[in-house]
């Protein structure tokens, strides 16, 4: 079964940085992963994607703080988060797609908080 795990979450103050991990285990090949925040009462919306390819895709509200990259031989998608802001604190999940289904991570807290 494919299984997503995740780590690097944490309390960090404003202006500081993070590097989130997901590495995923039962699944060949490469396929598009990415990652996904939710903040408490509100829906689970995309921060970052990235194809087996190396081709990105962010979060309006995110460009040019995070970067988003893989290395396929590890099956583990990076996120660097820098100049983080309060508004960034959320629950971030890995996600795997690979249709018709779609896996995620059981999720890593992020607090910016001073």
């Amino acid at each position: 079964q494919v299984q997503l795990v995740e780590s690097g979450g944490g309390l960090v103050q404003p202006g500081g940085s993070l590097r989130l991990s997901c590495t995923a285990s039962g699944i060949f090949g490469f396929y598009t992963m990415g990652w996904y925040r939710q903040a408490p009462g509100k829906q689970r919306d995309l921060v970052a994607t990235i194809t087996s390819g190396g081709i990105t895709n962010y979060a309006d509200s995110v460009k040019g703080r995070f970067t988003i990259s893989r290395v396929n031989t590890k099956n583990t998608v990076y996120l660097q988060m820098n100049s983080l802001k309060p508004e960034d604190t959320a629950v971030y999940y890995c996600n795997l797609d690979r249709p018709p289904y779609a896996y995620w991570g059981q999720g890593t807290q992020v607090t910016v908080s001073s």
